[in-house]
Order: structure tokens, then sequence, then C-alpha cells
């Protein structure tokens, strides 16, 4: 159908824009490096990196702007959009891990590697970041199915996959060598933390019903556990 269409074609803009400013924010970070060369910014393979957050908000923010432009509905839309995206992350990572692009710090544990210019055995990082991602894609799918049949609301699969990417980044950042920094503070770990702390709230205050009754519920139980152990001891020592 002709929405369809639409969809496809935000779809192909917002991989356009997701590369173009998470390089645009790698190089802003790494000005010194690049200067106003226009050949650098273009030239990826001669000079790499890509700002994984910057291409987040790329690629989202293109499809938020040309699905508002087209009148389709952002966040119905787009929690179909989270398996494919975390398949093509599982690929994205492994992709690092046996290229070298993304190199662990140095490590004692038993799971290590080496990486060609770097010293020592190594974190395998990326190769665990893929593992993580591999669950959410699997349980994005049965989420997506939930809220088909409205159980959660439109909306809920790109909240949690935002907040499960976030907490991710967040685990391994100290496992990772070459961070952006951003005044002196690691960009990935800075924006995880501050993506993680909102969607909680976010999350606690929507389900804050649910949350309320199940530690009522169990509040309950275990006060009843507690009292009947109480009166039991005491019906003990008066035989």
């Amino acid at each position: 159908s002709h929405k369809e269409e639409e969809i496809f074609d935000g779809l192909f803009l917002s991989l356009l824009g997701g590369l173009f400013f998470g390089r645009l924010v790698y190089v802003l970070l790494n000005f010194k490096d690049f200067g106003f060369s226009l050949i650098k910014f273009i030239l990826i393979n001669g000079y790499p990196g890509v700002s994984i957050y910057g291409a987040l908000l790329g690629t989202f923010g293109t499809l938020f702007i040309f699905f508002n432009a087209k009148k389709i509905n952002f966040l119905e839309i787009i929690d179909y959009f989270i398996t494919p995206f975390f398949i093509a992350l599982v690929f994205g990572k492994l992709g690092s891990f046996f290229s070298g692009s993304e190199v662990g710090t140095t490590t004692r544990f038993f799971l290590k590697t080496k990486y060609f210019g770097f010293d020592g055995f190594r974190h395998l990082t990326p190769f665990y970041e893929a593992l993580l991602f591999i669950v959410i894609a699997i349980l994005a799918q049965k989420i997506l199915l939930e809220i088909r049949k409205e159980k959660y609301f439109s909306g809920f699969l790109f909240y949690l996959s935002l907040w499960y990417f976030s907490l991710v980044y967040f685990l391994f950042d100290k496992l990772k060598v070459n961070h952006l920094y951003f005044f002196g503070y690691s960009l990935n770990r800075v924006v995880a933390t501050t993506l993680l702390l909102t969607i909680s709230v976010y999350f606690v205050y929507y389900f804050r019903s649910g949350i309320l009754g199940f530690i009522k519920k169990y509040g309950q139980e275990i006060s009843k556990k507690i009292n009947f152990g109480s009166e039991r001891k005491t019906s003990e020592g008066k035989s």
C-alpha cells in the first residue's frame, strides 16, 4: 500500500540519518583529528569512527520527523523496527569483534583474545554485547505480539529497547578502550546513565499501580507468615 511505501522510505532515510549524525558526533568529539576536512568526514574506511548514540539519535530522529510529515503515528510503527534493529546490532558487534575495531580492556579472565597492535589479552566485549542483543531481539518479537494483543501500549517496546540498550552500554563501558569523551567523561556512559534513569522513572510511574499492588500483595503475605510464626511460638510457650 501507499503507507507501506512511505514506511520503507522512512526506513531508508533513517539509515542515512543515523550514519550522518553518528559520524557527525564522532567528528565533533574528535575535532582536533578531523578539523574542517570534508574528505576525512566522508572517508570512514581511512578515518574510522561512528558514535553509536549519535547514530541512534539520527535514526530515530529522522524517522520521527518523516513520520510526522507523512501523518503516520511514530509510536504505532516504531515497535516493528526494534527486532530488525537489534539483529543489525548483533551483526555489527560481531563484525567489530572479528575486525578488532572495538577492543576490550586487558584481562586475566579465561575468556580472552589478543588484538593486533594491543598489548596483553583483552575482554571479548563486543562479543558479549552481541549475545545480549540476541536475547533482546528474541524477546522483542514476543513482546511485539503482546503489543498487538493490546496488553502493552504502543511504543512500549521502543522505550524498553532504549532502556535495555543503555543498560548493556552502561555495564560494558568500562571494559572498552578508545572511548569518546565529553568534558572528560565517557560519552556513552553519560548518555546511558541519563537514559536509564529517565526511562526507569517513566516505567515506575506508568506501572505504579501494578508495582504498588505487587508490593501490597506480597507484603501482606509476608506479614501473615510473620504473625503466624509469632502466634505459634506464643502458643508453644504457653503449653
